[in-house]
């Protein structure tokens, strides 16, 4: 796939016109239809007006290659992380719905048990051994002030998820430090949960967050790896369309 131009048709080319001449050279050309303008994200040489003007140092920078590439893959990690932070949101709201109407709630299960039990008779399902049954009844056992703090642990969880998907989506150095600490800090829970049950689900959601630490500190640079933030941002430059071509209009100049 070509990253640079499936960017380039959901939100337009990156052309700019730069203030030194032998530079503007190489980024422009005339046409039958006039004057054209190379993208700086896919190369294509693009007809009307340039989206920006100036100093070349001034241009913006646009991913190009392998970094966008990368840009792509993190926004899929701050989907996943924002789509996992509406289902603890969902559960803190339940768990606040349970505190309020926890009366009516024990009320109805009382009601309802027996009938529950006598078609988990009928079906050969022993509903004393039920995980959700003791789950519900320890629940309801709990303290308001016990599911207070449980809601609003679940809300801070959501939050720390909404953070972390809002600096990966912008693509932030911040958000890539902050999404590799947050997800570490909750990788020896992960681990304590396969080790009390073993589920595709928590598989699953082990390897991701894994794969996803180790992707972000080895290809973002992070915490002095492979040269740290000063060789981040030098590859950055150096990948740049904009990088090659003022490096080529000097090399062209002194020959």
């Amino acid at each position: 796939m070509d990253w640079a131009l499936r960017s380039c048709a959901w939100r337009g080319h990156e052309t700019y016109n730069p203030d030194e001449v032998p530079l503007r050279a190489r980024l422009h050309v005339d046409t039958p239809v006039g004057d054209a303008w190379r993208c700086l994200r896919c190369g294509t040489f693009v007809p009307g007006e340039p989206a920006g003007s100036g100093p070349a140092d001034e241009a913006p920078e646009v991913p190009h290659g392998r970094l966008l590439r990368d840009r792509w893959l993190m926004r899929a990690l701050a989907i996943e992380r924002f789509l996992r932070a509406l289902v603890l949101l969902g559960v803190a709201y339940g768990v606040f719905k349970f505190r309020a109407g926890r009366t009516d709630f024990k009320t109805a299960y009382d009601a309802d048990l027996p009938l529950l039990r006598q078609l988990a008779d009928q079906i050969g399902w022993n509903i004393d051994d039920s995980k959700i049954i003791h789950l519900f009844e320890k629940a309801l056992d709990l303290s308001d002030t016990a599911l207070l703090w449980i809601g609003l642990a679940i809300c801070a969880y959501a939050a720390l998820q909404i953070i972390e998907a809002v600096g990966l989506w912008m693509v932030k150095r911040w958000g890539e430090y902050f999404a590799v600490i947050a997800t570490s800090i909750f990788l020896p829970l992960e681990i304590y949960e396969l080790s009390e049950k073993i589920t595709a689900l928590r598989i699953g959601a082990l390897l991701v967050n894994i794969a996803a630490v180790v992707w972000l500190i080895w290809s973002k640079r992070l915490f002095g790896v492979r040269g740290g933030g000063e060789a981040y941002h030098a590859e950055h430059s150096a990948e740049s369309l904009l990088t090659v071509e003022r490096a080529a209009a000097l090399a062209t100049a002194d020959a």
